[in-house]
C-alpha cells in the first residue's frame, strides 16, 4: 500500500497551478489547520525556524494537516543536523524547507537528509503518520516517501545563493528553489523593498535557473501584493508561494479592528 495522503504540490503544479502556502509559527491549536484548509491553502509551511513551536506541536500540525487534506512543510532551524530533520520527518512533515542554502553542496546536503538510500541517508521508521501510523513494507515505504513523502524545498536569501542559483536549481533530488526574499532584500541593503529592479532581477534569474532544470520556483515573504504577487506568478512561472502567516494577519487584522472603531463623542 501507500499513502492515502496526498502531496498536494505535485498535484498543483501537475495541473499547471500554483501551490499556495499558510505559514504557522505560534499556533498550536489544531483549529488553526482546519481555517486554513477552510479559506482554500493547499498546504502549510510550519515554521521551526521563526518560530517556538515544539517538534511534538509541529507533529500534531502535520497529522491534522493530513486528515484534513492540506500538505504540511516544515522549515527546520538553520545547520540543525540530521537528527533534528529526520524527527521532523518522522513526525508527519510530506517536506522539508532549508534555509539559507548557499552552494550546490548545501543543497545536495539537504537532500541526502531528507531521502533513504540509494539517493541519501535517512533511517527507517514504522508506523508513520505520513501513513496514518499503519504498518506500510519497507519497499512501499522508500518508493513513496523518495517520490512523494519528502519533498526537498532549498531556501535562497542571500546574494551568494542568487549567483549560485543555476548551479542550486541543478541538483539532483531538489523539488523547490524558495526565494525569501525578506532575508534577501536585507543581504542586498535593500531590506522589503520587492519592486526594487535588483530584487526583481534576482527573481528573474532564480526563475530561469528552475525552468533550466525543471525544478519548482517559489517565493516567500511577498504578503498582500496582488500586482508583484502576479508579476511572479504568471510572468516568473512561480508555482509555489508562501501567502500569509498567523502572526503577520493577527497582528494587521488586531490593529485594523482597533483603527476602525468609531471615536467617542462627548456626550
Amino acid at each position: 500500500m501507500v499513502s492515502n495522503f496526498n502531496n498536494n504540490l505535485e498535484s498543483r503544479v501537475a495541473s499547471g497551478q500554483l501551490c499556495s502556502s499558510f505559514g504557522i509559527k505560534i499556533s498550536s491549536n489544531a483549529q488553526v489547520v482546519q481555517m486554513a484548509r477552510n479559506a482554500g491553502f493547499d498546504s502549510l509551511f510550519i515554521d521551526l525556524e521563526h518560530g517556538w513551536l515544539t517538534l511534538a506541536e509541529a507533529s500534531n500540525l502535520c497529522s491534522v494537516g493530513h486528515l484534513s487534506g492540506i500538505t504540511p512543510f516544515v522549515r527546520v532551524p538553520h545547520q540543525c543536523g540530521n537528527g533534528f530533520v529526520q524527527r521532523v520527518l518522522d513526525g508527519g512533515a510530506m517536506g522539508v524547507v532549508f534555509p539559507h542554502i548557499h552552494n550546490a553542496e548545501d543543497a545536495k546536503a539537504a537532500v541526502r537528509i531528507c531521502k533513504y538510500p540509494p539517493f541519501g541517508s535517512r533511517s527507517m521508521m514504522g508506523n508513520q503518520p505520513i501513513f496514518a501510523t499503519q504498518g506500510v513494507s519497507i519497499d512501499d515505504t522508500i518508493s513513496f516517501c523518495n517520490k512523494s513523502g519528502s519533498t526537498v524545498f532549498v531556501m535562497i536569501e542571500g546574494k551568494d545563493a542568487v549567483e549560485a542559483a543555476n548551479e542550486i536549481a541543478a541538483a539532483d533530488g531538489v523539488d523547490v528553489v524558495l526565494v525569501g526574499s525578506s532575508d534577501l532584500t536585507v543581504d542586498m541593503g535593500i531590506g522589503g523593498q520587492f519592486n526594487n529592479p535588483i530584487y526583481r532581477h534576482s527573481l528573474e534569474r532564480v526563475s530561469q535557473a528552475c525552468k533550466a532544470h525543471g525544478k519548482i520556483f517559489g517565493v516567500a515573504g511577498v504578503y498582500d501584493s496582488p500586482e508583484i504577487q502576479d508579476w511572479i506568478i504568471n510572468k516568473l512561472g512561480a508555482r509555489y508561494m508562501l501567502v500569509q502567516q498567523d502572526t503577520s494577519l493577527l497582528v494587521a487584522g488586531a490593529r485594523q479592528a482597533v483603527q476602525s472603531l468609531p471615536k467617542a463623542k462627548q456626550i
